[in-house]
């Protein structure tokens, strides 16, 4: 499975967690780091090269600083630039069909302050319902995120676990619940159990 990481981070030079997480990445050398604060400082997006990006991996990832309650405004750029109609959807659209879509994000705020009758008022999966969709209109698989809370105060073991956790977890071919499904079926039928 060839995954890439598309990321993006409006203060990418003062970010701890994102750079961390970058850092790890890229010890990995199986993953394609895709790094648009360095690509792209003037905002100005190789649509094809980006596509013929995409076409190469099979898992897509997105990473960046909560923001918003969304993705900073080049990861959002590089999304309506690249996701092109008979691209990524409409007749012809199916270039992305099959592949796995993943966030990962840093969040500033508390756990806690992310559900019903926290100061946040929703969940984070439920934040996350644009990019669900988009990757359904894609025909892609939207996977459990990976996310952080309360990045602002993490403490420096704290960031170095999330760092190796980061990687496990977007490499985790199980990370698609019908692979894991499959995988325990198989695991009932071998065993003689049944549900």
């Amino acid at each position: 499975m060839k995954i890439m990481v598309v990321t993006a981070h409006p203060n990418y030079a003062e970010s701890r967690v994102n750079r961390r997480w970058i850092e790890e990445l890229e010890k990995e050398g199986s993953i394609t780091v895709n790094n648009l604060n360095v690509k792209y400082p003037d905002e100005v997006i190789d649509k094809e090269a980006e596509q013929e990006l995409l076409l190469s991996h099979d898992r897509i990832v997105f990473q960046y600083p909560w923001y918003w309650y969304n993705m900073p405004p080049l990861l959002r750029k590089w999304q309506d630039t690249v996701l092109e109609y008979g691209f990524a959807f409409g007749p012809g659209g199916t270039k992305l069909s099959g592949k796995d879509y993943v966030v990962a994000t840093s969040i500033g705020g508390p756990e806690v302050s992310y559900q019903a009758g926290g100061y946040n008022t929703f969940t984070v999966s439920e934040f996350l319902k644009p990019m669900q969709q988009t990757a359904n209109l894609a025909g892609m698989n939207f996977l459990p995120a990976f996310k952080i809370h309360s990045a602002v105060v993490i403490s420096d073991e704290d960031l170095e676990k999330s760092a190796e956790d980061y990687v496990k977890h977007i490499t985790d071919p199980e990370l698609d619940p019908q692979v894991e499904l499959k995988r325990i079926l198989k695991e009932m039928q071998e065993t003689g159990n049944e549900l």
